[in-house]
């Protein structure tokens, strides 16, 4: 079963989204979106903190807890990971899993690191990916460095290296409501034997069709078309035929 992902952006603990992963506005307490998600029955909820690595993030831990006294589905957290330790107290505080990006890149050992000592289904390797002269590269910082790494084979060390899943974001598609990249996906589901999540694009029930005809992807993030009422979870359950 495609799992429903409700994805929900933040900055300063406030819920936020943009366009290709900038020109971020605010939308509203996270907290409040996160529960009417889970009444909506969205299966899982990821928590993604995109300028963490530049700003401070104490916030987190307590918006964490607000959201698990409310909501009973997986939480996921991502942004300004970067040891360990910082593993150990967001998990604490009531999320399941972690996604990393930025620090995963700069020290791929601590995908092993979190893997084992957490498991490797709390080790999300999160890519955000764009189309560049060099065919996919991975972008880190939010989407505002480029690194030069071939997004394919930065996933195939990923895995090597223990993570559990992928969350794969369309830097190019992000907040468009155009569609999601096939292109990328097919390319990803071919390599990957672990469970890959699909983000950045979605904006009607059709953009649905062909991940689920293909069968490209075991998870959907979704935000934007979730955000400005484009579609419920329970809508996108029904549209895949599991409700």
């Amino acid at each position: 079963m495609v799992r429903v992902i409700s994805r929900l952006d933040i900055k300063g603990g406030n819920l936020i989204k943009g366009i290709h992963l900038e020109g971020l506005r605010v939308i509203g307490n996270p907290v409040d979106y996160a529960e009417l998600y889970y009444n909506q029955n969205a299966d899982e909820l990821i928590y993604m903190d995109s300028v963490a690595s530049l700003y401070e993030r104490e916030y987190i831990v307590d918006l964490i807890k607000k959201t698990a006294e409310r909501i009973f589905i997986p939480i996921t957290v991502s942004g300004g990971i970067k040891t360990v330790q910082d593993v150990e107290a967001i998990l604490r505080s009531g999320a399941d899993k972690v996604s990393i990006n930025t620090a995963a890149v700069k020290n791929p050992s601590l995908i092993k690191e979190v893997s084992d000592n957490f498991g490797s289904q709390c080790m999300v390797l999160q890519i955000d990916a764009k189309k560049t002269n060099l065919g996919y590269e991975v972008y880190i910082d939010g989407g505002r460095e480029k690194t030069g790494i071939d997004v394919l084979e930065w996933a195939k060390r990923g895995i090597d290296l223990g993570c559990g899943e992928i969350m794969l974001t369309s830097i190019d598609q992000d907040g468009t409501k155009k569609g999601f990249d096939t292109d990328l996906l097919e390319k990803m589901s071919v390599i990957v034997d672990i469970p890959l999540i699909a983000s950045g694009g979605m904006g009607k029930l059709s953009h649905l069709d062909p991940l689920i005809e293909k069968n490209l992807a075991d998870g959907i993030a979704i935000g934007t078309a979730f955000h400005y009422k484009l579609c419920t979870p329970i809508d996108v359950k029904k549209h895949i035929g599991y409700c």
